[in-house]
């Protein structure tokens, strides 16, 4: 009986043991995950890296060289409620996802659209704004254009910007028409001044302000966009710290109508022009 009993407290101070180095263990890890997290290395940097590419009106340079736009804006507030500088690094739209995943930047703030595919690659947060895709149209190649349907057409071409959701947008909606893609918008709406494609599909309001400053050369056949997406920040998956503070960021800006507010100013207004042009 005392054998029995010296076994079961050799067991009880084995299994308590095991415990006590379980916790610590994991006390281990979850000190090291929070150490190794994204938010803590920005934080220890000093500097947020912001991964983007120039999209009117999200991210753009002013006479100055210096970037503004919504995007910008965005940015910049979120470094400072962290306490530290931002660094934006331009990367071209194609490979803004790989280069996320390689470590060139922290976290890519820049107009992109929470889509499925995409979120096979890298975690979204929780949408701080919605875009949704318009076009303009050509008045002599276009003339009497009305509908989607009449730019579903072979023999219709259709100017985008290389990855983005433009694409996806008119694969989906004009299957039949040949899409024309360019690294930059500027490109492709230049094309479109040239009369060398039919229309332009981007994010709005970019469409609606080509139309309104190339009257004699652009129109709109669309009253408004012709789909509707969330727009999230992208991080690095297996980052869940990085990912909550993020969204309860904005969660924050929005309830305090800081998000309407710059909305507002950079796609319902155009006070911001002079700063470019």
């Amino acid at each position: 009986m005392n054998g029995m009993k010296v076994f079961t407290t050799l067991c009880l101070t084995l299994v308590l043991s095991l415990g006590s180095i379980g916790a610590a263990w994991a006390g281990k890890v979850q000190q090291q995950l929070l150490q190794e997290s994204m938010v803590e290395q920005v934080i220890r940097r000093g500097v947020l890296r912001v991964g983007m590419d120039t999209f009117l009106p999200w991210a753009m340079k002013d006479k100055t060289g210096e970037f503004v736009g919504f995007e910008i804006d965005v940015a910049r507030r979120l470094a400072e409620d962290m306490g530290v500088k931002v660094e934006f690094v331009p990367t071209k739209w194609a490979g803004i996802i790989p280069s996320l995943l390689t470590g060139k930047f922290d976290v890519i703030i820049g107009g992109m659209g929470i889509r499925p595919q995409r979120a096979l690659k890298v975690n979204f947060t929780i949408p701080y704004d919605y875009s949704g895709m318009d076009l303009v149209a050509h008045t002599e190649r276009a003339a009497g254009f009305t509908t989607l349907g009449d730019f579903n057409r072979p023999d219709v071409e259709i100017a985008c910007k290389l990855g983005t959701t433009a694409v996806t947008a008119a694969k989906k909606h004009m299957p039949l028409a040949t899409l024309r893609l360019f690294d930059d918008e500027p490109q492709a709406f230049q094309e479109l001044r040239n009369g060398r494609v039919h229309a332009v599909i981007a994010s709005a309001p970019r469409p609606a302000y080509e139309a309104l400053k190339y009257p004699e050369t652009m129109f709109r056949p669309l009253s408004s966009t012709f789909t509707k997406e969330p727009i999230g920040f992208a991080l690095r998956k297996g980052d869940s710290d990085s990912l909550s503070f993020f969204n309860s960021w904005i969660t924050v800006v929005e309830k305090e109508g800081w998000l309407a507010e710059r909305h507002q100013y950079w796609f319902g207004t155009r006070d911001w022009e002079y700063l470019v042009e």
